[in-house]
């Protein structure tokens, strides 16, 4: 039988360390063709595009991941701040270490703002823009109550320590998973392993706690997702509890359009059992700008 330990140790075989500005990233990719650089949110890690990134390679494009500091297996000790900022700005040193001239972007969840801050900072290397499951109204975000007990210090280590292996499993397909079949209790677990990795979730929690929900913030995550120098699509897991298809994606809908948002029938972690659907709405943007 396949363990979460094996899991994780087959994911680490398939990716590598990349030295981004001094900090040992870990990096997962797959394919060849135009990249399609895919960012990940909490409490999960590159892992969770396990599925995407083949999908996306059968499709002629070259799927990358990779473990956002304080997650994964890229280091928890790297000095990089937990703010969307202080992660935005380290996105960029691995655009930079991966040599990416020209990529298309794919985000979710916290890797949303964080992806922002990407195209932000170089719009002339963002080919298109896929937002999956995300926060872009940040400065009227009430936190679902999945995220509530980081806010205080004490909460978050008991929440951690009170999410032992079969609780971690029920909430993550309580929450992310519509399709149970499509994803083992032993992958559900290596998630957990990853994000308990090294430092037993500190930096997670860290991250947890400095949300930049400020309106400057939002306006910039407005005009990323709104920017006419790309091409911009959403698809949303549209049984998603937490960022909820009527309340989190109203605005993203005003921005794109509904001929760009596309719903499919997945809950929060739509890459693991919408993985097919996510990679042909992102190899049908990326058509468009061939």
């Amino acid at each position: 039988m396949v363990s979460p330990e094996d899991h994780v140790a087959e994911h680490r075989a398939a990716g590598r360390m990349v030295d981004a500005n001094g900090v040992r990233t870990f990096v997962r990719e797959e394919g060849g063709g135009e990249p399609v650089l895919c960012l990940h949110g909490v409490p999960t890690s590159s892992f969770l595009y396990r599925k995407v990134l083949p999908d996306l390679a059968d499709r002629g494009l070259r799927g990358i991941s990779y473990d956002l500091p304080g997650l994964g297996l890229t280091a928890r000790d790297s000095g990089v701040g937990p703010t969307w900022s202080d992660l935005g700005r380290h996105a960029v040193d691995v655009v930079h270490a991966l040599g990416l001239e020209r990529f298309h972007l794919v985000v979710h969840d916290v890797g949303g703002p964080v992806g922002m801050e990407v195209a932000a900072h170089l719009p002339d290397r963002v080919a298109s823009l896929t937002v999956l499951n995300t926060m872009v109204a940040v400065s009227t975000f009430v936190k679902p109550w999945t995220m509530r007990p980081f806010e205080a210090p004490g909460l978050g280590w008991l929440w951690l320590k009170g999410m032992v292996d079969p609780a971690f499993v029920r909430s993550m397909y309580d929450v992310g998973i519509a399709d149970r079949s499509a994803t083992s209790r032993a992958e559900v677990l290596a998630h957990r392993r990853l994000l308990l990795h090294e430092d037993g979730g500190r930096a997670f929690l860290g991250i947890m706690r400095n949300f930049e929900t400020t309106p400057a913030k939002e306006a910039l995550y407005r005009d990323v997702v709104g920017s006419d120098r790309y091409p911009v699509q959403a698809v949303w897991g549209e049984l998603d509890p937490a960022l909820r298809v009527d309340e989190h994606a109203r605005p993203v809908v005003e921005i794109v359009g509904e001929a760009n948002f596309h719903r499919v029938p997945g809950k929060h972690f739509l890459q693991e059992d919408c993985h097919e659907a996510v990679a042909d709405h992102v190899a049908s943007i990326a058509s468009r700008t061939a």
